[in-house]
């Protein structure tokens, strides 16, 4: 089991320094960063800054879409900042859900997610003649030097969980509960092997706040993520309909009472879309509690596929969520 933390655009860069210094310390080999350039400020930047000031810890967007950058641009990025890190990168793509939607824009549909993920490894890569679009030209980058960059794609519906095992190198999941990781994950799996591919090095990220106290405090400090969560769920819904048998049932009735959502708040405490949630759905989906509650609920989550928890830090308790792992939960699972 690896371990990730995720920054929003929020985080003072003096902070992001000491925190992401912290957490290699503690074992941490991830860490990720919101990519919605409006909400919060630009993530690659704040990426190649960190860089510098750890020395084995992974980068990426989680996650970034195909919308946002020309395509040769974000090959060129994500191709530097390998150079630049000694190749401590790795991208987590969607469809652009806050991204595009902030700006009254909509998703990139699948096909397009694929696509990219294709084009973007080849242009990294160095390969020759890349086109892709309206691109009257095809694309060599002449200083490429045959990175392999990791694309991780997030996914809740079917076809996403599709394309994510069809495409990705791995599989963003934006939940820690257990059954559903493991029911997400494996549609992922059986895609992959159908279409041929050698599915043993294939990752699972469950993403998800984790907290430490009484149940009380971790239900408030985490109660914006499963309005996060309902946002793609409800997406998913008005696509398949929730009696399809496509999406479980624990997955779409908590959203019966959701109301809308609002963009401007995406993944805040203060968004004003949050009574529909249960306390019992917070804790389902995040991991919270004492230390013994949280590595009960990470064994779970690796006996169900996950091969990376991601902790979503964004409440104030950085440092101390960081050391707890440090020191109690992350040597559980080393070797």
């Amino acid at each position: 089991m690896e371990f990730g933390i995720t920054f929003k655009g929020f985080v003072s860069p003096d902070r992001a320094r000491k925190l992401v210094r912290q957490a290699e310390e503690a074992g941490f080999t991830y860490c990720w960063f919101y990519d919605s350039h409006i909400l919060w400020r630009e993530s690659f930047v704040a990426m190649a800054m960190c860089m510098e000031h750890t020395t084995k810890m992974r980068f990426g967007p989680c996650v970034t879409n195909p919308n946002i950058r020309d395509w040769s641009l974000a090959a060129s990025l994500y191709g530097s900042l390998a150079l630049q890190s000694e190749g401590r990168i790795d991208i987590g793509l969607g469809r652009g859900d806050s991204s595009m939607r902030v700006m009254g824009k909509k998703p990139a549909p699948l096909a397009r997610v694929a696509e990219f993920t294709q084009k973007v490894k080849a242009m990294v890569k160095g390969e020759e003649e890349v086109s892709y679009g309206e691109c009257a030209s095809p694309v060599k980058f002449p200083w490429a030097n045959g990175y392999d960059l990791p694309v991780w794609i997030a996914a809740y519906g079917p076809k996403a969980l599709a394309t994510a095992g069809e495409h990705g190198d791995g599989l963003i999941l934006q939940i820690a509960e257990p059954q559903l990781v493991k029911w997400f994950c494996d549609q992922s799996l059986e895609a992959g092997k159908a279409a041929g591919r050698d599915m043993s090095n294939f990752k699972v990220q469950a993403a998800a706040p984790a907290y430490f106290g009484s149940k009380e405090e971790c239900i408030e400090a985490t109660k914006w993520f499963p309005a996060m969560v309902g946002n793609h769920v409800a997406d998913i819904v008005e696509k398949y309909g929730s009696d399809s048998g496509l999406v479980p049932r624990s997955l779409t009735d908590y959203i019966e009472s959701r109301k809308g959502y609002d963009y401007s708040k995406h993944g805040q405490s203060d968004n004003p879309y949050l009574d529909f949630i249960s306390d019992e759905i917070i804790e389902s989906f995040s991991v919270l509690g004492s230390v013994d509650d949280h590595i009960a609920k990470i064994k779970k989550l690796e006996e169900a596929g996950t091969t990376q928890f991601n902790i979503y830090l964004d409440n104030g308790d950085e440092e101390n969520i960081i050391a707890n792992y440090g020191n109690h939960i992350i040597p559980k699972f080393q070797g």
